[in-house]
């Protein structure tokens, strides 16, 4: 019977798997790609890691000091940005081709909507079609919701196809921690476990009411339509527009003063207008934010009071932002944020 299906692509270490495109000796190895490939500088992570890496215990997010004592035989890349970006605009060609609306998600995945007989099929034309046509692999979840298409993926991860859907997502998905879930992060779900709610089950049956009072009368209810397997059916095929621009860095060593710390944020600010400018975008807010030497992390935001492309303006609402944080202790990181106006 023909359905509309939803198809979640994922492209498998997507970073690592274009270095590999680029280097085919690389295959087969411990590949680390984050920083600017130097492992032994401190206070860089890693962007992603093969699977080959991720097997001696490397993940994204660590440190590359941490990552080479893991896997100290593996190869060390820096981020190449441009590069990823190519690919990652060739993926998404082969995907339009085979003519169905395609809803871009970033770089490393999108969603693919179409109305089929045999959903397995599609989805495993469109892995050997992707692979085919730009060397990369993806896996792809199949599902009659967006929401469980893209937890399919992690079960079809890496390379495979795998469907979840009304038929069989109590069976899969009841008994697992209501943290396996799409879009629930550690805070709601030690919140979620405070009020005896532990697995997709327990949330999936809670009463919709006392949902509203502890989340909210929109993110309470929301929640539970969440571990039911979602409800969101629509693709939206407008191209992909960047809604924000930003930059952070990790110091070598700690900011102490206030001084120092506003003198970093501004060179920030002068590095995310030159995006800015690059991109012919609009800034409509400025967010900072501030990591402490206890990784205590925390972002501010404000309003400018008009849409700008002005450096004085937006240097002025960085340190109005900047204002807003107590500043008691060391300063690892800082970033800086560009909220953009629709272009």
């Amino acid at each position: 019977m023909v359905a509309w299906w939803l198809f979640h692509v994922d492209l498998d270490q997507f970073l690592a798997a274009v270095e590999i495109r680029r280097n085919p000796a690389l295959a087969g190895k411990a590949v680390v790609v984050g920083g600017d490939g130097d492992p032994t500088r401190p206070r860089q992570v890693v962007a992603t890691a093969t699977y080959e890496a991720r097997a001696l215990g490397v993940h994204s997010g660590m440190p590359l000091r941490a990552a080479l004592r893991k896997a100290p035989d593996a190869v060390f890349l820096p981020s190449d940005h441009p590069t990823y970006e190519a690919a990652s605009l060739e993926v998404m060609e082969v995907l339009r081709s085979f003519g169905h609306p395609v809803e871009v998600w970033g770089w490393d995945e999108a969603f693919l909507g179409a109305e089929v007989e045999d959903p397995f099929a599609l989805a495993g034309e469109i892995r050997a079609r992707v692979s085919r046509e730009t060397g990369l692999s993806c896996a792809v979840g199949i599902g009659d919701t967006k929401e469980r298409a893209k937890m399919a993926t992690s079960f079809g991860k890496p390379g495979g196809v795998f469907r979840l859907s009304r038929e069989n997502w109590w069976e899969l998905m009841g008994a697992r921690p209501a943290r396996d879930l799409w879009g629930i992060g550690a805070r709601t779900a030690a919140k979620l476990s405070e009020h005896g709610i532990a697995t997709i089950a327990d949330l999936g049956h809670a009463d919709p009411e006392a949902l509203a009072g502890w989340f909210g009368p929109t993110i309470g209810p929301g929640l539970r339509q969440l571990a039911r397997g979602g409800a969101s059916r629509e693709i939206t095929t407008e191209p992909w527009v960047r809604k924000s621009l930003s930059k952070q860095v990790t110091y070598p060593a700690d900011l102490v003063t206030r001084e120092e710390i506003t003198t970093a944020v501004l060179a920030l600010v002068a590095d995310v207008h030159s995006l800015l400018l690059d991109e012919g975008r609009i800034a409509t807010h400025v967010g900072v934010t501030v990591r402490t030497a206890t990784f205590f992390t925390r972002t501010k935001t404000a309003r400018i009071s008009e849409p700008t492309t002005d450096l004085a303006a937006l240097r002025e609402r960085a340190e109005v932002v900047l204002g807003r944080f107590e500043l008691d202790r060391p300063v690892r990181l800082l970033g800086v944020r560009f909220d953009l106006a629709d272009p």
